[in-house]
């Protein structure tokens, strides 16, 4: 077979299983306000970022806005996972916990309030210090990425709930 025919293939195979390209997300709203313990953290920046790139503006204030998200907390830690007989670590989790809540003007909420947490595992070696600190890094980098797009499929469905 030829790579044309192979391509064709594999392309109809996915199709058919009702696989599509993560895109945009559709937003039920318009305009949101944002709350947050620190504005200018890279895990608002970047959930911002999202929100402009799926045509949502970020108002200025409450009253201009048709949903409020309320980012009451954002906390990345790790703890110890494992030790070897020696005493030393081998292992820590990391996690990354979010707790926000969703509401339009009239106090009615669209995600009542929650707590969305990740986590990840990462061996460690104390012997290559710098290097197991930049993964750690990466780790928390590519966490904060994921509780964006976690987010914004959260909010891509969010409605005014019945009080």
């Amino acid at each position: 077979m030829t790579l044309r025919v192979i391509l064709v293939m594999a392309v109809c195979l996915l199709s058919a299983c009702g696989f599509h390209l993560r895109g945009q997300e559709g937003m039920p709203f318009k305009t949101i306000y944002i709350i947050a313990p620190d504005l200018n953290s890279p895990f608002v920046n970047e959930l911002r970022r999202n929100l402009l790139i799926n045509k949502v503006t970020v108002a200025a204030t409450a009253e201009q806005a048709d949903v409020v998200l309320n980012i009451a907390s954002e906390i990345a830690d790790q703890q110890i996972l494992t030790v070897a007989g020696s005493g030393r670590v081998n292992e820590f989790e990391m996690h990354f916990r979010v707790s926000l809540r969703a509401y339009d003007n009239k106090q009615q909420n669209w995600i009542p309030a929650e707590q969305m947490v990740l986590y990840r595992n990462y061996s460690y070696n104390d012997t290559i210090i710098l290097a197991k600190e930049a993964e750690s890094n990466m780790l928390f980098q590519g966490m904060r990425s994921d509780m964006v797009q976690k987010i914004m499929r959260r909010l891509s469905h969010a409605k005014p709930q019945a009080q």
